[in-house]
């Protein structure tokens, strides 16, 4: 039997939002207040991330316009990296630049070959105001850039040129999921 919480047992799923949406567009609000809306809402990210089986997962990509993230993320040893980073600061990317499949729950089903550092470290606090430095290596250091580009206002597609960027865009343009971008192209 475990001892301590669970990230996310008391947290409830929210909606994804979904590529299109003006909030995942726009750079983050710095957190401001460490109380309890802001542990509610780490919770609440870590239930919408298991629930979507993903490896980490921005605010905005539950309406929150807030520089949140939450991660439960391997390297590429298979090391399991779990926590969060409120108001977090890309501070160091190094190492080789590596294209390598990348995905999003706000684009589901779809993934595109990404360029990123093979390390990184993020600075900022957690939910209660406490200091944490993560440092990331393989595929734990694209999920922590993927996260802090989130909070930028950035998407994995931003970074894609020609033929893989058209290709996910189209994708998207066609994905079950997208039926706002359908319906304005005047599909049902």
């Amino acid at each position: 039997m475990r001892h301590g919480s669970i990230p996310g047992a008391r947290g409830r799923v929210r909606p994804l939002t979904l590529f299109g949406d003006p909030v995942l567009g726009a750079p983050c609000a710095e957190v401001t207040d460490f109380g309890p809306a802001l542990s509610r809402l780490v919770e609440d990210m870590f239930a919408t991330m298991y629930a979507a089986r993903g490896v980490g997962l921005a605010a905005n990509q539950v309406g929150e316009s807030l520089r949140v993230f939450v991660y439960d993320c391997p390297d590429d040893e298979d090391v399991r990296h779990l926590g969060h980073v409120v108001n977090p600061r890309l501070v160091e990317t190094g190492g080789v630049v590596v294209r390598g499949p990348e995905g999003c729950l706000s684009l589901p089903g779809l993934e595109a070959g990404t360029e990123r550092y093979d390390e990184a470290v993020v600075e900022g606090f957690t939910a209660t105001g406490e200091p944490v430095t993560v440092r990331g290596t393989g595929f734990f250091a694209r999920c922590l850039q993927h996260e802090c580009d989130h909070l930028q206002g950035r998407l994995y597609v931003d970074r894609l040129t020609g033929w893989r960027r058209r290709r996910v865009l189209r994708r998207a343009a066609r994905a079950p999921w997208n039926r706002a971008a359908r319906e304005d192209a005047g599909e049902s």
